[in-house]
């Protein structure tokens, strides 16, 4: 397994990232053929499979995550910013050029409109219009934009992130009262999804806090299972009641998603549950192939789930796709493998590491 270029490789974060990337697998591998295809989106799921029959947010777990991860590695120490911007570009360009030079000499081939595809391009550094999920990769940059400063705030207020996410909450309860939704906003864009990668610096600091209170932990991812039980049942992401929808839940769903995601991915990086077995490297193997199996499943996704619904079974219920959907995962693996190995490890080899090791107390940060 590749080590960040801090040195730090947690197996407990690859699981999440192993995990993360599934359910958003599974997401496009059930409803996003032809949106609705081949399960329906108001097919009834089985409430312990919501989540999953629901792994749009499985995006939310990765932007979390990338909060945590970051506050985790820079709490308290001093770095180089354009080592760190260098870092992340070695870790997300390269594989993210290819899929678009991919995509559009596909388009070429079969005649489609490059001047459309073109255009997006260029406004994909602002806008989320890259292809094949790349536009999570746009919000990460505003994200990465705006770390310094997120860390400079929290670690001379304790109050500056909590009311951060008042703001956040705030200004979209403003959009919708404006425009009367604001599901693109929240969901596409970091408008909604700040929250999510501020709630993941908050619970790297208050690990100890999280790990005190397991009881809390479970409450919270009680709560979510419950939660998209039911939104899934009232038509989820594309039905409740539209897309986009003009329900005010999603004034507060980027918020809710973010803390308890942040609050499971700070427990279980502490729990010691992942060991260290086969079962638990094989795992991690996964989320060290996420950001390949994220970018190259929109290949394949939709043309498996057509053919195991046309040729093999009807899949149009979530308990139906959901297995093959692991099948199929299974069957990107190898290929997840393979541009990890020849895409982003020769890419990821050239980072240097940004931490400043001798100026740990620049940021006078405590630890949690």
């Amino acid at each position: 397994m590749m080590r960040s270029s801090t040195g730090q490789h947690s197996l407990a974060l690859d699981h999440i990232r192993a995990l993360a990337a599934f359910l958003v697998f599974a997401w496009h591998f059930a409803h996003a053929g032809d949106p609705g295809y081949p399960v329906p989106f108001d097919a009834p799921s089985p409430w312990i499979l919501a989540i999953l029959d629901a792994g749009h947010t499985g995006v939310a777990l990765f932007m979390t995550l990338s909060g945590y991860l970051f506050a985790k590695i820079l709490e308290g120490r001093s770095f180089s910013y354009p080592i760190f911007l260098l870092n992340r570009a070695l870790r997300l360009l390269p594989l993210l050029v290819l899929v678009i030079i991919v995509i559009g000499i596909r388009k070429y081939w079969i005649g489609a409109d490059l001047d459309a595809y073109w255009n997006n391009i260029l406004w994909g550094p602002l806008l989320p219009t890259l292809p094949n999920g790349g536009w999570s990769i746009t919000v990460e940059a505003h994200f990465y934009l705006l770390l310094p400063l997120l860390l400079w705030l929290s670690a001379r207020w304790r109050f500056a992130l909590p009311l951060l996410l008042v703001a956040t909450v705030g200004l979209r309860l403003g959009l919708y009262c404006a425009k009367g939704e604001v599901q693109f906003l929240a969901y596409w864009t970091l408008v909604g999804r700040i929250d999510q990668f501020v709630l993941g610096i908050i619970a790297a600091r208050s690990q100890g806090w999280l790990m005190r209170h397991p009881v809390v932990i479970g409450g919270l991812i009680a709560s979510l299972l419950a939660f998209y039980a039911v939104f899934d049942a009232v038509g989820g992401f594309a039905l409740h009641p539209s897309h986009p929808s003009s329900s005010p839940l999603w004034i507060i769903l980027p918020t809710f998603e973010g803390m308890v995601y942040a609050a499971a991915i700070a427990w279980y990086d502490r729990s010691g549950l992942a060991g260290k077995g086969l079962v638990s490297k094989g795992l991690a193997r996964i989320g060290d192939y996420s950001y390949s199996l994220y970018l190259l499943h929109f290949f394949v996704v939709f043309r498996m789930a057509d053919f195991i619904h046309r040729h093999i079974m009807d899949i149009s219920t979530p308990r139906a796709a959901l297995p093959w959907a692991v099948v199929c995962f299974a069957l990107m693996i190898p290929l997840g493998y393979l541009s990890f190995r020849f895409i982003e490890a020769p890419f990821l080899s050239l980072r240097r590491s940004y931490i400043r090791p001798r100026l740990e107390k620049a940021y006078g940060a405590s630890p949690s």
